[in-house]
């Protein structure tokens, strides 16, 4: 038995079932830690947590050019 027109259409507009779930939720904050940054003007999420002092490091050196 042939497959409905519509239920083709709707496959194709609606392809979740093939999508990794690590693509559905980009940009997600889910299992990710906050960092604020210059005096909560600027917050960052991080997936791992122990890196925290180096990201904060590396955002205030952002700019820093070695001679």
């Amino acid at each position: 038995m042939k497959s409905d027109k519509f239920d083709v259409r709707r496959k194709l507009n609606h392809p979740q079932g093939v999508i990794p779930k690590e693509k559905q939720q980009a940009g997600t904050t889910k299992d990710k830690f906050p960092v604020v940054l210059d005096d909560g003007k600027t917050i960052i999420f991080i997936s791992d947590k122990n890196k925290e002092q180096e990201t904060i490091e590396r955002y205030k050196n952002r700019g820093y050019k070695k001679p």
